[in-house]
């Protein structure tokens, strides 16, 4: 399986109240950073940029590509780095810029979570590892994802959602029940990690494969990412399953605010933040 990497910056940053991709980060930016991370375990990576924001200098090979209307969200930053993959590659990671204890372990093990079998409804575990519910509504999952698929289809004017070939007649999803029982939900299409009853889908691997169903959510103006994980084969990654590649799931850290910035410094035997946080 070849898999690529998406890495999405053209947020606002309003919290930090300054770009995060070129915040310093030891020897590098924090762009740099997460890219140098996800490059290390894909076979590919492009970065994800809203349309007039300057980026930092990359490696060699790493496009820059721009979100085709901003303000879409990570969603639209998916289909943007999808659809510059389209054809490159089988599955992907998607990363925000602002994960600077991301590590390319953690990366490939989340990526092996695709083989694995789907959570028809993703269940959590709590600190003690007890199962708790999860954040999807029940009934959702193996039951509903083809009334789901209907109702957004109904939604953004389309009356097909294309797929690779061989998924529906003529290599489309029409939005038909003889799906279900063709048994299209029996491969996993993204895996997240739901630490806590949290999902994380900017830590999380997608195949190529989600990118006509993520267009038709963002035609129907459905663009919250989770709601992708009802609509397509999803499953959960517990803390117990990412912890012999990240030990602390520091992977799964962001960096909102100057406060959690200069945390993270300090770690980093940082001392002094480049700029102090806005009174």
């Amino acid at each position: 399986m070849k898999v690529g990497g998406i890495v999405l910056c053209g947020g606002k940053s309003a919290r930090m109240g300054r770009a995060k991709a070129a915040l310093p980060f030891g020897n590098e930016l924090l762009l740099q950073r997460v890219v140098r991370a996800v490059r290390e375990s894909t076979d590919l990576v492009v970065v994800v940029a809203a349309p007039d924001q300057e980026i930092p200098p990359l490696p060699d090979g790493v496009p820059v590509v721009r979100d085709e209307v901003e303000g879409r969200g990570p969603l639209g930053g998916l289909v943007a780095g999808l659809t510059a993959l389209d054809g490159a590659c089988d599955a992907v990671y998607l990363s925000a810029c602002d994960a600077p204890f991301l590590t390319p372990a953690f990366v490939r093990c989340v990526v092996t979570g695709l083989s694995g079998p789907p959570t028809h409804t993703p269940k959590g575990r709590d600190e003690n590892d007890n199962p708790h519910p999860g954040p999807l509504p029940e009934g959702r999952g193996s039951q509903d994802p083809l009334k789901l698929l209907s109702e957004l289809d109904s939604q953004s004017g389309a009356s097909e959602l294309p797929l690779p070939s061989g998924r529906g007649p003529g290599g489309r999803l029409s939005l038909s029940p003889s799906l279900q029982e063709e048994g299209w939900w029996v491969s996993v299409w993204a895996a997240v990690p739901q630490i806590g009853g949290r999902l994380h889908p900017l830590a999380a691997a997608y195949r190529a494969r989600v990118l006509p169903v993520a267009r038709a959510m963002l035609a129907a103006n459905r663009l919250r990412m989770t709601d992708l994980f009802t609509l397509v084969p999803p499953r959960a990654l517990s803390a117990s399953e990412l912890r012999d590649a990240d030990p602390e799931l520091r992977s799964l850290r962001n960096l909102n605010t100057p406060e959690e910035y200069a945390a993270a410094l300090r770690e980093l035997g940082v001392i002094e933040c480049p700029f102090a946080p806005d009174p």
